[in-house]
């Protein structure tokens, strides 16, 4: 199975910030999926190289793409157009109960944008871009992820 995770992030791509999320996005897959193959890439905020990343993905048949940043109010975060454009069926659920989870903690959480959704059998998720809310919400979710791709791939019935 090949999962692949997408920092998306100006000041990443510049050097100048380390990416801490990403990698923490991949050991919270690792944990669940020990012998799937994680493929990770690191892009700036710009819309056209989100998509060719995701589109990669896609056409390789990744079963989860998750993205990590790009999702908050800022003029260049553009990660959930990005994504919007080639996802055939929204999966609002996983991002309702990911924004629910985070303001738990964190009441701006609410204003995060990120969504998830199908293309193909290829689920993707957008994740908050600091590693406290993209692990966070990853682990709020996680039970509905694996559910999701049972169901995806016809490996899980519907009960």
């Amino acid at each position: 199975m090949l999962l692949a995770v997408l920092t998306v992030s100006d000041r990443c791509a510049q050097r100048i910030a380390i990416d801490t999320a990403g990698p923490a996005v991949v050991t919270l897959l690792r944990q669940h999926w020990h012998d799937a193959e994680i493929q990770t890439a690191l892009v700036p905020d710009e819309i056209d190289q989100i998509r060719s990343s995701l589109a990669q993905w896609i056409s390789q048949s990744a079963a989860l793409i998750l993205t990590v940043g790009g999702t908050g109010l800022g003029p260049r975060d553009l990660t959930p157009e990005a994504t919007r454009a080639l996802i055939e069926r929204e999966a609002p659920g996983i991002a309702e109960a990911m924004r629910t989870k985070g303001a738990e903690h964190n009441p701006m959480a609410w204003l995060s944008r990120g969504l998830a959704g199908l293309s193909g059998q290829t689920l993707i998720i957008n994740l908050p871009g600091s590693r406290r809310g993209a692990e966070q919400s990853l682990s709020s979710i996680l039970p509905l992820i694996q559910h999701g791709l049972e169901t995806i791939t016809g490996t899980e019935s519907h009960h």
